[in-house]
């Protein structure tokens, strides 16, 4: 079952894997079987796991220095999809990252982040967990 704690582990593991440039880490947390997609800021959608794997061999090889600030957490037992903050330097993206299981364990199905003019608040961190 999908729950927020599993679902922040799993967002967690995702950002630690992009900020140490780790493509083994990043390659286990998507999904093998179920369908992908992934959208860098300014870059074209990839869909499939072997596109979406490829844009991130090509990412990591200069991995810029990460944080993910704010995360929010709307799960249901099948699926979860974390909505953040990515700061880079002193650039601020918004992320949505989407999780789903996978024989029992949490895999990345869907990964999209862009330019805001917006900023983490207090307070944000809230999360809903959809029964």
């Amino acid at each position: 079952m999908m729950t927020e704690e599993t679902a922040l582990f799993a967002n967690e593991a995702f950002y630690a894997a992009f900020r140490e440039g780790d493509f083994p880490a990043m390659a286990a947390l998507w999904a093998s079987a179920a369908n992908q997609c992934c959208i860098h800021p300014m870059w074209e959608p990839f869909f499939g796991r072997e596109a979406v794997l490829e844009s991130w061999r090509e990412i990591l090889q200069n991995a810029p220095p990460i944080e993910c600030q704010a995360p929010y957490v709307i799960a249901t037992p099948a699926m979860a999809t974390v909505f953040c903050f990515e700061k880079i330097e002193e650039t601020f993206l918004s992320a949505t990252n989407v999780f789903i299981l996978e024989d029992g364990r949490p895999r990345m199905v869907h990964h999209q982040a862009g330019a805001t003019r917006g900023r983490p608040k207090a307070g944000l961190t809230r999360s809903r967990v959809i029964n």
